[in-house]
């Protein structure tokens, strides 16, 4: 093949609209994936730009929560027996990163990038030609008791503190938003800042079209290492073969550690498997994306479907779907929302690349500058997008971060 200026491993939408931005400063590039565009959690995920969703995982709430969600097997959080001894020190670091003083960090660090990605989204969309997919039909968070709906105040209080538009009301305010919630949910919270995909598997696809119509090439195969080079970066696959760039850009979600180690960087990335079904169309006649909090799931409209998925499964990366955890999660929903319709779904398992803290790895590796990072996003991968990719561009232009970028370090964990 031709050399690239940049290589870009990924291609879910993270690792694409990297590949885009670098085109748009004049750069070649080149994206390699193991499998093809948007074969991984860009394809199912619940399909909204969270641009709200400020508060990291990582928090004093979710240990409150942790202990009786764990011991649900199919519940909002999980962890496989099998796989708890491996992913006991990623959950000490996890639990490290709950303290009020690191809460406090990742969250003003979150909130920096969800309002680069906010205001970098549209122009990409448009300049993409995706921008006809958004919507913005904002989000209802329900809760079944005051004493919920009194443990989420501080976090509504948090996202006050950072300009945060949202609406607490009764039920008939919640009717009036999304009538047919069960009458067990006696109050909720609406976001109208909540924007949406049509669909994000359409979406990914169309940002590969749309890179490739720019000259952009996608190739198939997977990276086993990196090498720095005094003339940039090899790229090995598992086929043997070496490919040579002036720069790399490892946006792999959640086999991105992998990769990394090769390079001496021992990033403590972890995979929450999410689990989700999509039923057709006509299932519900949902009108805006609905959070049951207190269960860990969403129920999401997209062009395709009605999607019920969520909760997390710390699992890693070998063990087989257990998709049990589909069932409940739509079993639930039909019981939360009545007129549901739970016939003729697809079930579906992806994995969500996160570290500890909540907050993604984006920075260079550290023996060469020339390997970039950008992955571990978690949930937010579709929603910090426009942002990271504004980054990387930066990162691969000279010009100067358009954050801080210190709290995303990929060192930060030594």
């Amino acid at each position: 093949m031709a050399r690239s200026d940049v290589v870009v491993i990924g291609a879910g939408v993270v690792g694409l609209s990297a590949a885009i931005a670098a085109q748009m400063r004049g750069f070649s590039v080149t994206v390699v994936d193991r499998e093809g565009p948007a074969a991984g959690a860009s394809a199912g995920n619940a399909g909204a730009f969270a641009f709200t969703d400020i508060l990291p995982l990582a928090s004093p709430g979710i240990l409150r929560k942790a202990p009786r969600w764990l011991l649900d097997p199919l519940g909002p959080l999980s962890i496989p027996p099998r796989y708890a001894l491996q992913i006991a020190p990623w959950m000490f670091r996890f639990w490290r990163a709950c303290s009020p003083s690191r809460v406090a960090h990742s969250t003003a660090a979150q909130t920096s990038l969800m309002d680069l990605s906010r205001a970098e989204l549209e122009p990409f969309l448009a300049e993409t030609g995706t921008l006809p997919m958004l919507r913005k039909d904002g989000a209802l968070q329900v809760y079944e008791s005051k004493e919920e709906f009194d443990a989420s105040l501080p976090g509504w209080e948090a996202r006050q503190r950072h300009g945060i538009e949202f609406r607490h009301m009764n039920a008939d305010g919640m009717a009036a938003i999304q009538p047919g919630i069960a009458p067990r949910f006696t109050r909720g919270t609406f976001t109208p800042g909540w924007f949406s995909i049509a669909d994000p598997k359409l979406y990914t696809l169309a940002l590969a079209e749309h890179f490739r119509a720019r000259g952009g090439v996608i190739e198939i195969a997977e990276i086993s290492a990196l090498r720095p080079a005094t003339d940039g970066a090899d790229i090995v696959s598992t086929d043997g073969l070496v490919r040579n760039a002036a720069r790399v850009v490892l946006s792999a979600g959640a086999f991105s550690h992998r990769i990394a180690r090769t390079l001496g960087d021992a990033i403590p990335l972890e995979t929450e498997r999410g689990y989700n079904t999509t039923l057709p169309p006509g299932a519900f006649d949902l009108r805006t994306q609905v959070t049951f909090g207190g269960h860990g799931f969403v129920v999401s409209r997209l062009s395709t479907g009605i999607r019920v998925g969520g909760a997390v499964e710390l699992g890693g990366l070998d063990l087989p779907p257990n998709f049990a955890r589909s069932q409940a999660m739509l079993k639930k929903a039909k019981t939360f929302l009545p007129g549901l319709e739970t016939t003729g779904g697809t079930q579906w398992m992806g994995f969500r690349p996160s570290l500890p803290d909540s907050l993604p790895a984006i920075g260079h590796a550290s023996t060469t500058p020339n390997v970039i990072y950008a992955f571990g996003h978690g949930h937010l991968g579709l929603t910090q997008s426009a942002g990271t990719a504004r980054i990387v561009a930066d990162m691969l232009s000279g010009r100067p971060a358009p954050v801080d970028l210190a709290p995303f370090a990929p060192d930060r964990f030594r």
